[in-house]
């Protein structure tokens, strides 16, 4: 495996904002979003095997595995599976363009997926068939910079029924303000959340 960083954090996004987790950001990414916080992550990252990432996870009970994009890494299923195994709580964060279906499925694996708006400059790569494939456990989110955006997200939950919670973030992840009053004025039945650990500790790597 190609890993960018570990590291030990609060989740910052989605529905298990604020819970302590061990992070393993992996190398690689097939999009390149307009939006994209994390552009170091596009680069090679270390040489890992699956075992070495796995001893770093141990001490750990809730694992996030996020990118780049996670699922373009060789030995991704069953790193989740040597977790499961070892009784911890894994999150796989994805960028909605590559079938889920490959992650295992099981109670204590969330899939938190995204859909790309028309800002990113990524929103016909998504995969939309995916949304399907997430169960009421998984979450689905969409960063929202304008009402365009806005508009794209609701016609693809229109359009596609998602069982999931949906999760709209407004762009850089602080101001949330205007996509609130938005959500609140049209009685929109998501939730709206920020990136926590953008107001914790600014937009350095590592947390």
């Amino acid at each position: 495996m190609r890993v960018v960083e570990m590291f030990y954090s609060l989740q910052g996004e989605g529905k298990q904002i604020g819970l302590p987790t061990f992070f393993v950001r992996l190398a690689g990414c097939n999009l390149n979003c307009r939006w994209c916080d994390t552009r170091y992550a596009a680069g090679e990252g270390e040489a890992m095997s699956v075992q070495e990432v796995f001893q770093g996870c141990e001490p750990y009970g809730r694992i996030c595995l996020t990118g780049g994009e996670p699922l373009m890494q060789e030995g991704f299923s069953e790193l989740i599976v040597m977790l499961l195994e070892s009784g911890k709580e894994v999150v796989v964060e994805t960028n909605g363009s590559l079938d889920v279906s490959v992650i295992p499925s099981h109670p204590r694996v969330l899939i938190s997926m995204d859909i790309k708006c028309p800002s990113s400059g990524e929103s016909k790569s998504m995969d939309t068939g995916n949304i399907g494939r997430l169960q009421p456990k998984d979450q689905l989110k969409f960063v929202i910079f304008d009402g365009v955006d806005l508009e794209h997200a609701l016609g693809v939950i229109e359009e596609h029924s998602p069982r999931c919670e949906c999760i709209f973030s407004p762009v850089g992840g602080m101001d949330l303000e205007p996509l609130a009053e938005e959500v609140l004025h049209r009685r929109i039945e998501a939730r709206v959340l920020p990136q926590l650990h953008k107001i914790i500790w600014g937009r350095r790597p590592g947390v």
